[in-house]
């Protein structure tokens, strides 16, 4: 919805985390879902659903809210024991927030039941969708997951095996798709051919084999990382052991979403074998090299500036201090209802330090700038703390370009760097200097040199075609009463 979009937080909204496990016995499956849930809870705060498998009977729970008021202890208690389970959640980059868009998804067909999450966005889902409409399909959701979920059935019915079905819908799908899916008797862990969301694989000490979107995840469940999911690899895991597909993979040039090292991932997390703190740090290390200057401490704007902010203190040799404190127990900003409220709602959530700034010449490392409104209010309050002056540095390029694989950046109007220099925005967001980390160091990052990531957002060019319309709620749009067409604006 249009309020929504602006009154976006403080920083970008993340994409979507999914989980799944395939246990050797009956067992408590949906607690060990919830505890790798509440690990990935960063990747989406909209809504949460696990679905439980039981040899074929799925239970399945799904609600709007975080993990903890999504998935109470009781909502748990119902979905019973299990062998397999699939985790999910949320936030909505194609399709409302609304409880009927909310994951696990689950499907009926006459060769059994499916249980699908999806972490990413479909370039293609229109063209799809509106393809599988024309065969019949009747869809209940306005997200493209239910568009994959679609595909895959059609192909069960003419495949011979469950992992057959998502190998063939593979062929028609374009965009960004880390998919768990549960059938009757298999748990299967698939990842787009250009590895634009991150997906792994771990295993419990009883054996157990569990997907997650991050290795944090693995550990929140007690089983050890053993290897990412390739782009493009789909593996499958039954009572007869682990079987790979890789008949995608090689077939697109590996494009993994830098943001995910700059903002998504937790720090803890190590994602296509690099550790997503070092990531972070060498970014500020970056950044001191490319903007230098004269100050006396360095703070990061937390979480994922604090990493880059003490990359930057170690390269400069300036002091790196705790800048500011964080309130984890306040809601998100963009549910308030007046612009007053929301920056208030600033001030609860992050609350500057003033022993550490005032008086001081400082450095202030965060993440990413999209529209300037509330970091500007931050660079207030630094104000306010006393500071003598303030020198932001960004750990990623300014957005230039929309997003069409899993982030919510779904229009260039809205970005501040579209419509300003740099020394425009510093004097906008009012602080003594700005600089942003240049594309060239952004591709560095992992300090692998065979490394490729996807940077459209940052002007890098888009590796796929590109959706039209974009709007991520395009499933749910006004109908032209003149001419049946998905109306504009």
């Amino acid at each position: 919805m249009i309020v929504q979009k602006e009154a976006m937080p403080r920083h970008l909204h993340e994409e979507c985390g999914v989980f799944g496990l395939f246990a050797p016995r009956t067992e408590d499956v949906a607690s060990l879902a919830y505890y790798g849930l509440y690990s990935l809870q960063h990747r989406g705060q909209e809504s949460a659903g696990i679905a439980v498998n039981d040899d074929g009977v799925f239970s399945v729970w799904r609600d709007v809210g975080l993990v903890s008021e999504a998935l109470s202890r009781d909502r748990l208690e119902t979905l019973g024991k299990g062998s397999i389970v699939v985790g999910h959640v949320r936030y909505a980059t194609t399709g409302s927030d609304a409880a009927l868009n909310a994951q696990p998804l689950l499907i009926n067909h006459y060769k059994g039941r499916m249980a699908l999450a999806h972490n990413g966005n479909l370039t293609n889902s229109l063209t799809l969708r509106q393809h599988l409409e024309e065969q019949g399909s009747i869809f209940h959701t306005t997200t493209d997951s239910e568009v994959i979920a679609y595909l895959i059935v059609r192909e069960r019915l003419r495949t011979p095996s469950i992992e057959a079905a998502v190998c063939a819908a593979m062929d028609h799908l374009e965009g960004a798709y880390s998919l768990v899916i549960s059938s009757p008797t298999k748990l299967i862990a698939a990842r787009d051919p250009h590895g634009f969301r991150p997906l792994c694989m771990g295993r419990r000490p009883d054996g157990a084999v569990v997907f997650a979107s991050e290795t944090c995840a693995l550990d929140a469940v007690g089983a050890a990382f053993e290897r990412d999911i390739l782009p493009g690899e789909i593996v499958t895991v039954g009572r007869d052991g682990i079987h790979t597909d890789t008949s995608h993979c090689g077939t697109a040039p590996k494009r993994l979403c830098v943001f995910e090292y700059i903002y998504f991932a937790r720090p803890d997390s190590v994602i296509d074998g690099c550790s997503v703190t070092l990531a972070r740090q060498r970014a500020g290390a970056f950044l001191a090299q490319e903007h230098p200057v004269d100050a006396d401490v360095v703070i990061g704007v937390p979480d994922s500036g604090l990493d880059a902010a003490l990359g930057y203190a170690r390269e400069s040799g300036i002091p790196y201090a705790m800048g500011f404190t964080k309130n984890k127990y306040v809601g998100r900003t963009f549910i308030s209802p007046t612009q007053a409220m929301r920056e208030t709602g600033v001030n609860l959530k992050l609350n500057p330090i003033r022993a550490v700034v005032e008086g001081k010449r400082v450095v202030m490392v965060d993440d990413s700038i999209v529209r300037g409104t509330t970091c500007r209010r931050t660079i207030q309050l630094l104000r306010q703390a006393g500071a003598a002056e303030i020198h932001m540095r960004v750990s990623a390029p300014p957005f230039v370009a929309p997003c069409y694989y899993g982030t919510d950046i779904d229009s260039a109007d809205n970005l501040i760097a579209n419509h300003h220099a740099v020394e425009e925005i510093a004097e906008m967001i009012g602080v003594d200097s700005l600089g942003y980390l240049t594309l060239e160091h952004v591709r560095q990052l992992t300090g692998k040199a065979e490394d490729s990531f996807c940077t459209a957002c940052f002007g890098g060019g888009y590796p796929t075609s590109v959706p039209e319309p974009g709007q991520k709620n395009r499933f749910a749009q006004k109908i032209s009463r003149s001419s049946g067409a998905p109306a504009k604006g």
